[in-house]
């Protein structure tokens, strides 16, 4: 992206100011000094939108592989008026949310959409987004954080370098992170890191409250915002959580960086798998010269979510599948770190949708119930009590069970008995263009959230799809501001007591229930499994 900046000179060398309260005497509300320079937003009805400001350096050249660096500072003004790239990627056509920009490696953009009227008390969410760590962007529509805006909150995106850009090891890299002082491996954490501590400096220039920041995220970025809250570069970062879909048990593998571990290569060997696949057989400062001077696309190398489960060519694995045990950025698994209480103190609101991921390897019931070790037994009478159920339809709820279900059921039980606020949710609204689906797929509840249903069902838009995103949207903006999503015209939503496993069920009536978890027997079954 190239930077847009206007002819007009700024006075009292405001140019390098990190907030309005350094220069004073701008009372325009669309231009705003950020780390860097000013920036000039575009103002809609009662919402101001500044998009594609920059928050670290670009990531290209010697760059690539590198923890963020410092903004490069511009003259003028710049005119935040449009997204900057999305981060390099091989977009796939199914995407349930299509980037709006062309990916490129410089790509460490923020966007914020304010209330006109914003003051130094408003609060703050910021977005995750998902996409596997391979896939994703700010830009796209259902992403748009006006209507947050308008509901009183400041919404913050970013980008986060993908695939190998954001998540590579090589012994050349940790040498040289060594040399300067900086992790490696998990570039795409240490982007997420600095755009919170972007927020963290900036935000209160834009009317916002730093000491009021809200993380939200899904899939990936659910991932992402677990990781944030084990990262200890984050610790104080952000006040509460939003984990849509995000596991909380092991979503992603993070293999240990410098050493195999339970017969799996390490991080290290798995980019010199990716080396030598590109010909790349050197050491040393002449490997990493030659990695560097790899295109963009021949490091995407056609990944992407439609080609991440396939046999990797030549049979030697070349992506490490995500975030990496660095033993700096992180040191064990979220399940572990939930588990030890060693994450942020940090009120969640955390769930799945009611059709999320799941997968089963297993060719029978039989093989499938014995998984379960002990509790083969319950597990049978929780998925089959019948003995009649097809696999397919018992695999698939062992799988979402095991991948989505039950982790976010144990976000919310650590969470809560160490002492904070969760509230369980699952989604299963569907919309009226969609009726003949059995459930809420992955990613459904996005535009829901943001209440941008328009942008994705068009004309099939429904009056009763608008009115149940419209309530889904109170309740998470009322988190946002508060720490609770109750408010007034909404069904009461308690706090997760584990005892009970109280939920809200945004249901395909478009109504939200709160009552027992109706799927308690067979999570509990997951829960013991997963503890034996």
């Amino acid at each position: 992206m190239k930077l847009k900046v206007s002819g007009r000179k700024l006075v009292l060398g405001c140019v390098m100011a990190l907030s309005l309260t350094g220069c004073g005497e701008s009372t325009d509300p669309t231009q705003v000094a950020v780390t860097g320079g000013v920036v000039q937003g575009v103002k809609n009805n009662n919402v101001i939108a500044f998009k594609g400001i920059p928050f670290a350096a670009p990531p290209v050249g010697d760059l690539r592989w590198r923890a963020p660096q410092a903004v490069q500072p511009w003259e003028g003004v710049l005119e935040a008026n449009d997204y900057g790239n999305d981060c390099m990627q091989l977009p796939f056509p199914s995407d349930a949310a299509p980037l709006g920009k062309t990916p490129a490696e410089d790509c460490l953009y923020v966007n914020v959409w304010k209330p006109a009227d914003a003051n130094e008390n408003t609060p703050v969410l910021v977005w995750f987004y998902g996409g596997g760590y391979v896939n994703g962007g700010a830009s796209p529509a259902v992403y748009n954080g006006e209507h947050f805006a308008e509901s009183g909150v400041i919404f913050v995106s970013f980008n986060y370098r993908l695939g190998r850009f954001g998540f590579f090891a090589h012994p050349a890299l940790t040498e040289e992170a060594k040399a300067n002082n900086e992790p490696t491996a998990n570039f795409a954490v240490m982007d997420q890191v600095t755009a919170l501590h972007w927020v963290k400096n900036n935000i209160a220039a834009f009317g916002g409250d730093p000491s009021q920041v809200t993380i939200i995220g899904e899939s990936a970025g659910g991932d992402s915002v677990l990781t944030m809250m084990q990262t200890a570069p984050a610790n104080g970062l952000f006040q509460r959580a939003v984990i849509m879909s995000g596991g909380g048990r092991s979503l992603t593998q993070r293999r240990v960086l410098s050493k195999a571990e339970s017969g799996e290569q390490s991080a290290e060997a798995i980019g010199e798998n990716f080396a030598e696949a590109k010909g790349i057989s050197a050491s040393g400062a002449e490997a990493l010269a030659a990695l560097r001077e790899l295109s963009g696309e021949s490091v995407v190398d056609g990944y992407n979510l439609a080609t991440m489960f396939a046999p990797p060519a030549g049979g030697k694995t070349t992506y490490v599948g995500g975030p990496v045990q660095d033993g700096e950025l992180i040191t064990g698994s979220i399940q572990s770190a939930l588990e030890n209480d060693t994450v942020a103190d940090v009120d969640v609101m955390v769930g799945a949708t009611s059709m999320d991921i799941g997968f089963n390897a297993f060719p029978d019931k039989a093989s499938l119930f014995a998984s379960y070790g002990e509790f083969a037994e319950a597990a049978e009478a929780a998925y089959d009590p019948t003995g009649d159920a097809p696999l397919q339809l018992v695999g698939y709820m062992a799988g979402q069970d095991r991948m989505m279900q039950e982790p976010a059921r144990f976000v919310a039980t650590q969470m809560t008995q160490s002492g904070q606020q969760a509230y369980y949710y699952r989604f299963g609204y569907v919309a009226d263009s969609l009726s003949n689906e059995p459930g809420a797929a992955h990613a459904s509840d996005i535009p829901f959230f943001f209440k941008t249903v328009d942008a994705k069902y068009g004309a099939a838009l429904t009056p009763k799809d608008a009115e149940t995103s419209a309530m889904i949207h109170q309740y998470v903006a009322n988190f946002a501001k508060t720490g609770n999503p109750n408010g007034e015209g909404l069904a009461t939503w308690e706090a997760f007591d584990p005892a009970v496993s109280n939920m809200m069920d945004f249901n395909r009536a478009g109504e939200g229930s709160h009552a027992v978890d109706p799927w308690k027997a067979r999570l509990d079954v997951v829960a013991k499994a997963a503890s034996r």
